[in-house]
């Protein structure tokens, strides 16, 4: 197997979802003290989330409250409630190239714009013939690390 020409970072964010992200709120936001710092909603996606951060800065990870726009609709943003790990990795395009090479199967939509403006793609939570690794039920957001977050999770003393 080559070099892996890439690097996984770190956790950029989980993503919970529920039926109404009133009550996630009232437990990360009310109740454990995370602050909002951004929201996001896309009638493609069937999402409407609040975007809640621990830690500060290039270190921090984000905590996606989810809320499906119309519950009968695809994608289920809430079904699972965890409904996905995001990963900081330094070098997207070059990590998709590698994995799909490797027999990853990646969601449909390609690289894009995620909610918090960064590039993302997804690795598919279920493997088919042509591409059987996947997340094993388990949907995994890759996210390309900006400089400074980059600079900040290779960095030894930041760990």
């Amino acid at each position: 197997m080559s070099e892996r020409p890439f690097r996984i970072l770190g956790i950029q964010q989980i993503a919970i979802g529920a039926p109404d992200k009133r009550r996630l709120r009232a437990l990360w936001v009310d109740a454990l003290g995370l602050a909002v710092t951004g929201s996001y909603r896309s009638e493609r996606e069937n999402v409407d989330e609040d975007i809640a951060v621990i830690g500060n800065g290039p270190l921090g990870c984000e905590v996606d409250l989810m809320q499906p726009l119309d519950p009968a609709r695809r994608p289920a943003v809430h079904e699972p409630p965890l409904n996905h790990v995001g990963l900081w990795v330094d070098d997207l395009a070059a990590a998709i190239e590698w994995l799909s090479a490797r027999g990853v199967r990646f969601a449909p939509g390609g690289i894009r714009k995620g909610a918090a403006g960064h590039d993302i793609c997804f690795i598919h939570p279920r493997g088919n013939d042509a591409s059987p690794v996947s997340g094993e039920g388990v949907l995994i957001e890759l996210v390309q690390a900006p400089p400074e977050v980059i600079a900040a999770l290779s960095d030894k003393r930041a760990g």
